[in-house]
């Protein structure tokens, strides 16, 4: 049978089903390249954003380089050395908002880090930042600035990094201020999503182009979990909320959220350990962590320790409560220069008489 002439022309192009299946593909090839192309415009923006964040927002103390790592440390006041952890998705900032380094300054030495991967420190991606790993950082941090012993305050994720500390350099920290921490496992939703980021190649893509426009959209919502039931308090819109946005501190954030539980399986049998002073601050309202399952539980775990419940207030303490967690500070202060005297008195009733 003779081939029409349309038909000749089909087999000529490599037959009808070929034809179709090419055609019937353009749309997907289309809209893949359409896809690479937004999420390309919007990792520029992105990009484009941060860079402005960080000169809106330049380093207000200095930045000292430990395991090869840069971290930036602000210093205020004179005294005891009191270093300060901030938690998940924070900075420097935070305390400086809420008024607790300035506060602090007028007794203490203060010592503020950002952590790795937050405000203007680095966190190379080479290393699993688990608590213990952001401790020994801390610990060579001090060493570095010539501090032997200091009182370690932690808010959220910074009292894990500051509960490993003690715990690996008791020597180190001469007492402990926990605030809104996270000590026990428990099962955490959010920790999912996190995973995702940490797929190479896609999870560079999500950060890049997705996540600091999520961020953006959920900033009030996330404000009513970390503050409610207490309103957030005008002193906050100091705090560089742009800077959060950036997908370098995203990243640093989502593998803190994925690290959590694990890290309160791994270190959750040694609190005993902690000999040093432990003063426990948290809110009975806090919306992000459980405080009885959490600070309430640990302060029964530890003899030496004292627990602060502050009424009305969530997770953020320091901004709402800030005199409070002040208190708590100096009651840490006090409470370990008494267990020192009792101890030096003991020691010299030890000491046998000496007969000249």
């Amino acid at each position: 049978m003779a081939l029409s002439r349309l038909d000749a022309r089909a087999v000529k192009a490599g037959g009808w089903v070929t034809s179709r299946k090419s055609f019937g593909a353009r749309p997907y090839i289309v809209g893949a390249f359409v896809a690479a192309a937004v999420l390309g415009v919007s990792a520029l923006v992105n990009w484009r954003l941060a860079k402005k964040a960080e000169r809106d927002n330049p380093p207000q103390g200095r930045f000292i380089e430990v395991r090869g790592v840069r971290l930036h440390v602000v210093e205020r006041g004179q005294g005891e050395p009191l270093v300060l952890l901030h938690g998940n998705g924070s900075m420097i900032e935070d305390f400086e908002s809420s008024g607790l380094i300035e506060l602090a300054a007028q007794r203490y030495r203060v010592i503020a880090i950002d952590r790795p991967g937050f405000g203007h420190s680095a966190r190379p991606r080479g290393e699993v930042w688990t608590d213990v790993a952001q401790a020994e950082l801390v610990a060579d941090a001090l060493n570095e600035l010539g501090v032997s012993s200091a009182i370690v305050l932690g808010h959220s994720w910074g009292c894990s990094v500051a509960v490993a500390l003690g715990l690996n350099h008791p020597r180190m920290v001469s007492a402990l201020v926990l605030a809104s921490g996270y000590f026990y496992p428990s099962v955490r939703v959010e920790a999912v999503p996190s995973l995702g980021l940490q797929i190479p190649v896609l999870g560079d893509a999500i950060r890049n182009a997705v996540s600091p426009l999520l961020a953006r959209a959920m900033w009030p919502l996330v404000l009513r979990k970390l503050f409610g039931p207490a309103p957030t308090p005008d002193k906050f819109a100091g705090f560089p909320k742009e800077m959060t946005f950036r997908p370098s501190q995203l990243q640093a954030s989502a593998a803190d959220t994925a690290l959590m539980v694990p890290d309160a399986v791994a270190r959750s049998g040694r609190y005993r350990e902690l000999a040093m002073p432990v003063v426990i601050v948290a809110g009975d309202s806090d919306r992000l962590v459980e405080t009885n399952k959490q600070s309430a539980r640990l302060h029964a775990d530890l003899p030496q320790s004292r627990l602060l419940v502050i009424q009305g207030a969530g997770h953020m303490v320091h901004q709402t409560a800030t005199r409070d967690v002040m208190a708590a500070i100096d009651e840490a202060a006090e409470w370990r220069t008494t267990r020192e005297a009792a101890a030096i008195s003991r020691e010299l009733r030890a000491e046998p008489a000496r007969v000249s």
